[in-house]
């Protein structure tokens, strides 16, 4: 069994209630909901795979409105003891998801304005969101494999939570594609 994933019911909208072969998680917005929802969905049972699938900004302007295999998530909200942006005191800069794609950066809070985009981009990063680095990191501590799969809402700039309402429907459905296409479900 695989579990889909995703923060908020709206990213799941396109999507049937039951997915054959998959059971279903959805999470809350944030890094600290979405650590809390998939540890205790781990802890209760045992998955082959997760596969999350959500929305979110793009920060590089060469990414388009489609949808995003993730490679890797880093933190832009986090500062080391020495100042230094996007390090954690305790926590890797960066975990990998061992696929070929796109790096996310995740923060907890919506990213809507050009300064923080500039900051975010200077990490390396080409897309944002409020939760992969939480689902990759809580993945690899219970050796569960892990997919992102992420739908481009909004340029993460201005009036970016206005692009964002209007734009998550539209993203559901073509992760639904996305997810018949590779599942066949």
């Amino acid at each position: 069994m695989k579990l889909l994933v995703a923060a908020l019911e709206s990213e799941l909208v396109a999507f049937p209630s039951e997915l054959p072969g998959f059971e279903r998680l959805v999470t809350g917005p944030g890094k600290l909901q979405a650590t809390y929802a998939l540890t205790r969905a781990l802890d209760a049972t045992r998955y082959e795979q997760i596969v999350v699938v959500g929305t979110a900004g793009a920060i590089d302007e060469r990414l388009d409105g489609t949808v995003y295999e993730i490679d890797a998530a880093i933190q832009h909200d986090v500062t080391s003891i020495d100042g230094i942006v996007g390090q954690h005191v305790s926590l890797p800069v960066r975990v990998e998801l061992g696929r070929e794609g796109v790096t996310i950066a995740t923060g907890d809070h919506f990213v809507d304005d050009a300064e923080a985009v500039a900051v975010i981009r200077s990490l390396g990063a080409g897309l944002v969101d409020m939760e992969t680095y939480a689902y990759v990191w809580v993945a690899g501590q219970f050796g569960v494999p892990i997919r992102v799969l992420k739908a481009v809402s909004d340029r993460a700039q201005d009036d970016a939570l206005t692009d964002w309402r209007t734009a998550v429907a539209a993203c559901s459905a073509q992760l639904r594609e996305y997810m018949r296409a590779d599942y066949g479900v």
